[in-house]
């Protein structure tokens, strides 16, 4: 299994973030060719009330890493790549790599 995580800092406006993200993004990303699971998580406050480091994460998994090179290089990935700007202003943290079960 190879995982792209997408970790999406604090928007200055989250309830513009998140409609976009539910509405647009997410749809987008979702008909990547390849994608095996699609799963996102809107971390809460730490034990402490602190606020978490991130706004969303979201984790997209493929087969492997060569069905995750052809599925962001298509149209569908490279149409959910450009939406990033539209909604992302605040910035993001990619990861990829290979995913176990432990």
């Amino acid at each position: 299994m190879f995982q792209l995580t997408v970790l999406y800092n604090h928007p200055e406006d989250p309830a513009a973030f998140d409609k976009h993200y539910d509405e647009v993004h997410a749809p987008l990303a979702a008909t990547i060719p390849g994608l095996q699971r699609y799963t996102v998580s809107r971390p809460g406050p730490d034990a402490d009330g602190n606020q978490p480091p991130y706004h969303l994460v979201a984790v997209l998994e493929f087969e492997s890493q060569e069905t995750f090179g052809a599925g962001m290089s298509g149209p569908e990935g490279q149409a959910a790549v450009a939406d990033l700007p539209n909604f992302a202003g605040a910035g993001t943290t990619m990861l990829t790599g290979e995913a176990t079960t432990v």
